[in-house]
């Protein structure tokens, strides 16, 4: 095998659009540098009923019963992993992903960064085999740190504040482990295009405030009853919104904007969110790890609302702490926060130098440096195919 170029293994799974959207992010910048980078969802190498417990399952129950997974976050986050519990779990985890880590082996990665806590404990127990051999870093994709983060024998963690680091401390991850480099984003989030070129695109007045809203990777949230709401306000104001891969939304969505011409554009899934947010002045989202620090990096205030319960709720104690966001409970207050803000361009133009003065846009070109710093290319093998 060449080993000319280093190799950096990106692994995610797709519980939620956050962590394959950050490993996205660094297979990009990692490719823009030269690298051999390579990104794989662990959820493609798992049995059906294992990708609907860690998948499927968990949106019903963030969607349906909330009050419950508050629950299950609060126990995760509160069990050591020496308990019974927390040892049947990773019994089952590696029965279920014997294929993933036989796609590790075969790429022979110099440096292996996981975008999601379940890879990251499948190589331990490699590791403490003597089977792989490659440095592990932890990319912890919240503004929040959940014990189910805290895997032993890691080359590092990657944070997104002074906070979370602090917290990794006192949870015994050494300060030369926890590097504070943000949530990688796309690079595209670094040079946003103009405003205007972006609002043609879109069919929309430059000129006239907007609210982009937005409801995770999934659409959750009710968009369309927020969509509905803002549009029968008597403000100067247009609307984007985005309804990711929930097709029923993005229909409901459609149909509205067929009521408001001019006024609503409705969109699907895009991996061209950089030009939503630059004709953008506000925006109405859950508060998911990526998306904010999209918001962040752009330079955008955020009228949070419709949480996780666990970390998104802890992603947005955070923002508002900051200065850089504003919750809505319900329905009522969102339509008052909307009116606060578009009667108090002052307090919206401090909210949005908030949110630029926390953004990091560079993220993944930080992890990145990390992880090439403290792992030299390995040299020649071949690939160690695991049992």
């Amino acid at each position: 095998m060449n080993r000319t170029r280093r190799r950096v293994l990106l692994l995610s799974v797709s519980a939620g659009a956050g962590h394959v959207r950050a490993a996205e992010a660094l297979r990009v910048a990692a490719e823009a540098q030269g690298l051999v980078a390579q990104h794989l969802d662990v959820m493609d190498f798992v049995s059906s009923a294992f990708r609907a417990l860690y998948t499927d399952f968990y949106l019903k129950l963030v969607e349906h019963h909330p009050a419950v997974w508050a629950m299950l976050y609060r126990i995760m986050d509160r069990t050591p992993p020496s308990t019974p519990l927390a040892r049947v779990r990773r019994a089952i985890e590696r029965l279920n992903t014997l294929k993933l880590r036989k796609a590790v082996a075969a790429f022979v990665p110099d440096a292996i960064v996981c975008t999601h806590f379940l890879p990251a404990e499948l190589l331990m127990r490699e590791r403490a085999r003597g089977r792989v051999t490659s440095p592990v870093y932890v990319q912890i994709t919240d503004f929040d740190l959940h014990g189910m983060w805290i895997v032993p024998d890691m080359a590092g963690y990657f944070v997104a504040s002074d906070e979370v680091a602090f917290r990794a401390h006192a949870r015994g991850i050494g300060a030369a482990q926890t590097h504070v480099t943000g949530i990688p984003i796309m690079p595209s989030f670094a040079s946003p295009p103009p405003r205007g070129e972006c609002a043609a695109e879109l069919g929309i007045d430059a000129d006239r405030r907007t609210i982009l809203l937005m409801g995770g990777g999934a659409g959750l949230g009710g968009l369309d009853d927020v969509a509905a709401r803002l549009l029968a306000l008597d403000q100067d104001i247009q609307l984007i919104a985005l309804a990711g891969r929930n097709a029923d939304m993005l229909q409901r969505l459609q149909a509205l904007a067929r009521r408001h011409p001019r006024r609503l554009v409705a969109q699907g899934f895009t991996n061209r969110v950089e030009r939503l947010m630059a004709a953008s002045d506000l925006v109405i989202t859950k508060p998911g790890g990526l998306t904010t620090s999209e918001c962040l990096a752009m330079g955008l205030p955020m009228i949070v609302h419709a949480p996780i319960p666990g970390q998104e709720e802890r992603n947005c104690d955070y923002l508002l702490e900051q200065g850089a966001a504003l919750k809505a409970i319900d329905a009522n207050a969102l339509e008052w926060r909307v009116r606060e803000l578009t009667a108090a361009p002052a307090r919206l133009a401090a909210m949005a130098a908030r949110a630029k003065a926390l953004g990091r846009p560079h993220a993944a070109r930080d992890v990145l440096r990390v992880v090439l710093a403290a792992s030299p290319a390995t040299p020649t093998t071949s690939p160690q195919m695991l049992d």
